[in-house]
């Protein structure tokens, strides 16, 4: 006990040091723990996210070429519509009398046109002057100048009477009419009808110049719509452009994508977002390790392994790099531990 007590310090030393070991100890097997790698088999796959909107092939406004008296609006918004149905109308009367306007014009333009001809059937026969030669030429072809106006003109108010009904280019549903009830003058750019035919549908995605020169027509992905996040719809590419997208900030480029739709009648809506995402590259069932685990040194490449208590430099060799994982070719095994110097 004398003992003990002159030499307690000695003692508490010897606890605080195999204390401070232990403490060292376990923090170093966590810092190996931390930084240490188990080498699996995995699969490695690189993919690219689009983000896009859901559009139409066959969409348009349809206008009329001349302004009028709308009387009569054969459809409202949400109705599905044939190709070539007549939707809406302006006042013929108008346009039906100026069309005979047109026509007794053209009578007339034809009437003196052959009174011409027969008034100077043989003035290239008998004698005259070449001065009256010329005048008698020039009268007739001022003749026929005028009677082809006059063909042209009526043909022009025709088209405008045939065109003051409008018909649909093709079929689907009609989106929206800016007048949809009769009675009002309207022009071209006041009455418009929007269509869309939902049967053409395809989602629009758009990637820059980088991006681009991954994908190609026939290529097959996944399209997720905000609409339906549980839902993934198969997309194959059917068109990338050739020539950038007009009014965007930056150079990108548009890629149509055909969908699966199969379950998706009649939810799809024009303008839905969401994202397109395709495997580029795909590596099955490989040794891979992240690359971080890898140094460098005289062209070779080499991992630390732990054997043990141990630590030793391994030579490997690699092959591709997805997102930061390197495929290992040669050189450790699945189930080696792999240390990392932070």
């Amino acid at each position: 006990m004398k003992v003990l007590k002159r030499f307690w310090w000695i003692f508490l030393l010897g606890i605080l040091a195999g204390g401070g070991f232990l403490i060292w100890r376990n923090a170093k097997a966590q810092e190996i723990k931390t930084n240490s790698y188990l080498v699996k088999k995995q699969d490695l796959v690189e993919s690219l996210s689009l983000s896009g909107e859901v559009d139409a092939l066959e969409k348009a406004e349809l206008k009329f070429q001349t302004s009028g008296l709308l009387t009569w609006v054969g459809v409202k918004e949400g109705d599905y519509v044939k190709k070539y149905q007549a939707i809406a109308s302006l006042d013929r009367r108008e346009l039906q009398n100026s069309m005979n306007q047109y026509l007794n014009s053209y009578m007339k333009e034809r009437w003196e046109f052959e009174q011409g001809v027969d008034d100077n059937k043989n003035w290239q026969t008998v004698g005259m002057t070449d001065a009256a030669r010329d005048t008698v030429k020039r009268t007739l072809d001022k003749n026929q100048f005028d009677l082809n106006n006059s063909v042209l003109a009526f043909e022009a108010r025709n088209l405008a009477l045939k065109f003051a009904t409008l018909t649909t280019p093709f079929e689907g549903i009609i989106t929206k009419i800016d007048v949809p009830q009769p009675g009002s003058n309207v022009t071209p750019s006041t009455a418009v009808f929007s269509l869309v035919n939902p049967k053409t549908l395809y989602f629009s995605a758009t990637a820059d110049q980088t991006e681009v020169v991954n994908f190609e027509v026939g290529k097959t992905g996944k399209v997720v719509l905000e609409s339906f996040p549980e839902q993934e719809l198969l997309a194959t590419i059917e068109r990338v452009s050739f020539s950038p997208k007009e009014g965007e900030s930056g150079t990108v480029y548009e890629i149509e994508m055909s969908v699966e739709m199969e379950n998706m009648k009649d939810r799809l809506k024009l303008g839905m977002t969401g994202d397109s995402n395709f495997t580029l590259r795909e590596l099955k069932n490989v040794l891979a390790i992240p690359e971080a685990y890898i140094s460098e040194k005289s062209g070779k490449k080499y991992v630390t392994k732990i054997m043990g208590d141990r630590r030793e430099a391994t030579e490997v060799t690699i092959g591709e790099n997805i997102d930061g994982q390197v495929e290992i070719k040669s050189g450790i095994n699945e189930g080696d531990t792999l240390y990392n110097q932070p």
